[in-house]
């Protein structure tokens, strides 16, 4: 279940390195929901999860959310690769040493995942499996 973070709380923004070579800015996703998701490769609710991850940010990333999943490992790019190329995952994939500050919030346990508003703003945040139903009924019920 998504907790509700305090929605008072500053803009929030960090700049990441993708599997692609790109910088990921979350501030160039204003005007969307950002789903932050921190896994990794051998975490079996991340793997558990991507399925439902890629659905999700298939049906929404034209205009309403999209998921930035963030390699909270060290690995090298190439497994990594391999990896995302196996789950044939479709949203961007975000490289972070684990221990990095997080400017979301802190990481409990693998995956956690973290909302952001349209805003910028951090407005709930779940540790354990999360899916794109649990998701998407939190953004309507926040944005009634």
């Amino acid at each position: 279940m998504l907790l509700l973070c305090s929605p008072a709380g500053a803009t929030v923004d960090f700049s990441l390195p993708g599997l692609d070579g790109k910088t990921y800015r979350l501030s160039d996703y204003r005007g969307k929901w950002v789903v932050v998701n921190y896994w990794a490769t051998w975490c079996p609710p991340c793997r558990a999860e991507i399925p439902d991850l890629i659905e999700f940010h298939e049906r929404n990333k034209d205009d309403k959310a999209v998921v930035l999943g963030v390699a909270y490992e060290q690995i090298s790019t190439s497994r990594l690769r391999k990896f995302v190329d196996k789950y044939a995952i479709n949203y961007p994939i975000l490289m972070v040493e684990p221990g990095s500050p997080n400017v979301l919030g802190p990481i409990p346990g693998l995956p956690t995942t973290y909302l952001v508003s349209p805003k910028g703003k951090v407005v709930a945040q779940q540790a354990g499996l999360i899916t794109g139903k649990a998701i998407e009924k939190f953004i309507q019920k926040y944005t009634e």
